[in-house]
């Protein structure tokens, strides 16, 4: 007797359709399982055998064989169990019923339970796209596709539900589909416990802050010790623009296939602000392990990596940076797969300008040596700054701003956010139809066609170019920054001072004063 199930897998962070396929045999009692299973998988034969006996179904007495077809990657984790315990049922006439249009995911426990499992969402999205019209997922993992619609999504708590509700007995409600503005407002996060408006003083690093967070360019402040570099990156997620639902979907796949989604945060609505210790290590910065699973960087995706004392991250990790900086996506390489993650981030390093963090400072005296400088600075790759759009120094505030500045003054969030929702939106009409949401992603053929230049501009470029030696990366970086500046003035043609800004953010020199 024969039956066969859909079942969904995952490689990385591609989701596949698996095919269960039962078969029982006469002969002595056995259970082969088959199709290349890690070990996770292979111990689906005594969950599923307890899962059968405790829920009172009848385990058969026979040969029975599994196959997990293609059997040409590697089937990992605990998801086949439901399935297998399915294809079991089907082949042994337990339960009569076609699921030649479903597919099944989850894990089983000893007593019928059925557990949540990573990685749902990417593969309910691809059983979609296959065309598969209803999936059976853990009813812990059910608010993760919440906002899929055009499948059925049967969310499943245990054996015997599933069993009545394929027999026709009690039927299971599927999940109800939540529009995009009601699960923002349910699940995104309050951020107003920080506020610019805490940050006195610092008006050009607040300006390249919003510059960034509206063209999602990268960052770098350069500045002493306690003159609030960290301040500024931490309060960047209040003016982040809104994140589109595509964004929405895509930066929670991540976050399932990584197992940190949970009952009360089921979906990623807020850009992710990731901040890794410098002594992180290249595998968990850039994704990998024995399952390759993704890293800082990828969590990062849509959001804002902030590298904190950027010179004490070891030169190998901060060179894994250069592929998503420049392709938006990172590639882990393993024995028996390649997987490939989204990494479009916006980069965000803060960095002393030396080792002993005073070289800027109006009245602290630097004690590094010219030599011990260079070190400091060398340990940052000059394609790595190369990558950066805007360099800014954080000065310290002196005395009298600090005690006699006047509070409530400062610009609070809520003020910047809207003018950075604004050209963002200007940024998204301009690039319908495409992958690029925002000015810092655009192609050099994109550059050539919306980063037009007014003649006088045109000639202020040519002239930078050549005094201040920028290389092609660096003059289309300019270009995609005033582009942004020229977007929040609500210019159409990029003018001399908004690209005047963006050259004066660019060449900072970070090693003199």
């Amino acid at each position: 007797m024969f039956s066969k199930v859909n079942s969904m897998g995952l490689q990385g962070f591609k989701a596949e359709r698996v095919f269960v396929e039962c078969d029982l045999s006469n002969g002595l009692p056995r259970f082969d399982l088959v199709g290349l299973p890690d070990s996770a998988v292979s111990e689906a034969k005594e969950r599923v055998r307890s899962a059968i006996k405790n829920c009172n179904l009848e385990f058969p007495i026979s040969r029975i064989t599994i196959n997990l077809a293609p059997a040409e990657f590697k089937k990992e984790g605990p998801l086949y169990d439901l399935p297998i315990l399915v294809a079991i049922l089907l082949a042994s006439k337990q339960i009569k019923v076609n699921l030649d249009s479903a597919a099944l995911i989850g894990e089983v426990a000893l007593n019928g339970d059925v557990r949540k499992v990573n990685g749902v969402l990417p593969m309910v999205l691809r059983a979609k796209e296959l065309g598969i019209g209803e999936v059976y997922i853990p009813e812990e993992n059910s608010k993760e596709a919440a906002l899929i619609p055009g499948i059925t999504v049967f969310p499943v708590s245990n054996i015997r539900q599933l069993i009545a509700h394929l027999q026709g007995l009690d039927a299971i409600e599927p999940i109800h589909n939540f529009s995009f503005d009601e699960v923002k407002s349910t699940y995104g996060k309050n951020l107003a416990s920080e506020d610019y408006a805490d940050v006195l003083g610092q008006p050009l690093a607040k300006r390249a802050l919003e510059i960034a967070a509206a063209g999602g360019h990268n960052v770098l402040l350069v500045g002493s010790p306690g003159a609030g570099k960290s301040m500024l990156a931490k309060r960047l997620p209040t003016i982040l623009p809104d994140m589109t639902f595509d964004e929405a979907i895509s930066t929670s796949s991540i976050y399932s296939v990584a197992g940190l989604l949970s009952r009360e945060n089921p979906l990623i609505i807020n850009r992710p602000f990731r901040s890794p210790h410098h002594t992180t290590t290249g595998v968990a910065f850039a994704g990998g392990g024995t399952k390759a699973k993704p890293g800082e960087i990828s969590l990062a995706h849509n959001g804002v990596l902030f590298l904190d004392e950027l010179p004490l991250f070891t030169r190998a990790t901060l060179e894994t940076l250069r592929q998503p900086l420049e392709d938006g996506r990172v590639t882990v390489t393993r024995n028996a797969f390649t997987a490939t993650y989204p990494g479009n981030i916006m980069l965000v390093c803060a960095m002393n300008p030396c080792p002993c963090g005073y070289l800027f400072d109006p009245v602290h005296e630097c004690t590094c040596t010219d030599v011990a400088r260079q070190r400091y600075i060398s340990r940052i790759s000059g394609p790595l700054l190369d990558r950066i759009d805007l360099c800014v120094k954080v000065d310290p505030l002196d005395a009298d701003v600090l005690i006699d500045h006047p509070r409530g003054h400062e610009e609070p969030s809520s003020a910047i956010r809207a003018r950075v929702n604004e050209a963002r939106t200007i940024q998204l009409e301009r690039f319908a139809g495409t992958d690029i949401v925002c000015n810092a992603q655009m192609t050099p053929r994109m550059v050539r066609t919306y980063c037009e230049l007014s003649g006088p501009a045109k000639d202020m470029l040519r002239q930078a170019f050549k005094s201040l030696s920028f290389s092609a990366r660096a003059n289309d970086k300019i270009l995609r920054t005033a582009r942004t500046i020229a977007d929040l003035a609500g210019s159409e043609e990029i003018e001399t001072q908004h690209l005047a800004e963006a050259i004066q953010f660019k060449q900072m020199d970070i090693t003199n004063k």
